[in-house]
């Protein structure tokens, strides 16, 4: 993971409105953040709090009504950005009729890559996310695992730099998705960014490098996962196996007793317990959301009522 932004998002705020032209959702409220170049980025959130909206003012399905967006350097707008963006959308729109060597060599000629190009990829894929078994298999006998496979290896038919993943161990058994996790941990060993919303979020803990959490449409928490997972307020010590009589023992003793001290650090919690607590915070105090610092790049934490917040967005 290197510090080159993917990915810059500022002041992005996205309103919906009726026929008459009246304000009916404001699905995002001054969202600023950044996804670097090699990492592998969690987007969190309840349902209606902002991720799938991101994800279409992303791939330029969608414009913001206020903010900015510049992705692999060029505006959201900018849809010639999207020859080096895979997406895999949540229910993935596949021709049932194809199989999977049919499939992605349809989606290889979309991006205009040559037939040798094609088959050399569509062997590479197949492999990788394991169907050498299933490729000639009509997509309509795919188990719904079999599936999110083939659209996964559908998104990378164009080698993308950018990958983006909404939901991709939905609906997966345990296997399945250990699989979908290894691959995602592949992606990221091969260089490429990945973006991914879940809602499973012991998945986001295993394979994300960092983490937004949104709600209400706006950003509640921005940061690596160890950092926020962290309990500031303990220390934890992990030693040797001791004694019942070394156990009472107060760490200076340790020593004594020829047992060595394994670590020491602050105890974590998990992802879940963190979204909880964070979605709880905001319910209690609507007016808090994260702001990053522009000058240092560090984390921090506003309160500001939704005037102030409106002012703040217009600015």
């Amino acid at each position: 993971m290197s510090d080159e932004p993917v990915i810059q998002i500022r002041n992005l705020t996205k309103t919906y409105r009726d026929f008459w032209g009246r304000k009916k959702v404001q699905a995002l409220n001054s969202l600023s953040l950044d996804v670097k170049k090699g990492e592998v980025f969690g987007l969190l959130g309840p349902n209606g709090s902002g991720k799938t909206t991101t994800m279409k003012l992303l791939l330029g399905l969608l414009f913001p009504t206020e903010g900015e967006i510049s992705i692999l350097g060029k505006p959201a707008s900018d849809v010639s950005k999207n020859e080096r963006i895979g997406y895999l959308p949540e229910e993935s729109y596949l021709y049932r009729f194809l199989n999977a060597e049919e499939t992605l060599d349809f989606y290889g000629r979309l991006f205009d890559i040559t037939a040798e190009q094609r088959r050399r990829k569509t062997e590479e894929l197949i492999e990788m996310v394991g169907l050498q078994q299933a490729r000639r298999r009509q997509l309509k006998e795919y188990s719904k695992g079999m599936t999110r496979r083939i659209g996964l290896a559908q998104a990378l038919i164009n080698d993308p730099d950018l990958v983006l993943l909404d939901e991709p161990t939905s609906g997966l058994d345990p296997l399945g998705t250990r699989d979908m996790k290894d691959l995602i941990l592949q992606l990221r060993d091969q260089g490429k960014t990945v973006v991914m919303c879940s809602h499973l979020l012991a998945d986001v803990q295993d394979v994300c490098d960092r983490i937004a959490i949104l709600y209400g449409g706006e950003l509640k928490e921005l940061g690596r996962v160890d950092d926020l997972l962290k309990e500031q307020k303990e220390t934890q010590f992990i030693t040797s196996e001791l004694s019942d009589d070394a156990v009472a023992e107060i760490k200076a003793v340790l020593q004594k007793h020829n047992a060595s001290l394994k670590s020491c650090g602050q105890p974590t919690s998990s992802l879940e317990e963190l979204f909880l607590r964070t979605v709880q915070r905001s319910k209690d105090r609507p007016g808090q959301r994260y702001v990053p610092t522009a000058e240092s790049g560090a984390d921090s934490t506003s309160d500001a009522s939704p005037s102030e917040e409106t002012a703040e967005s217009s600015s």
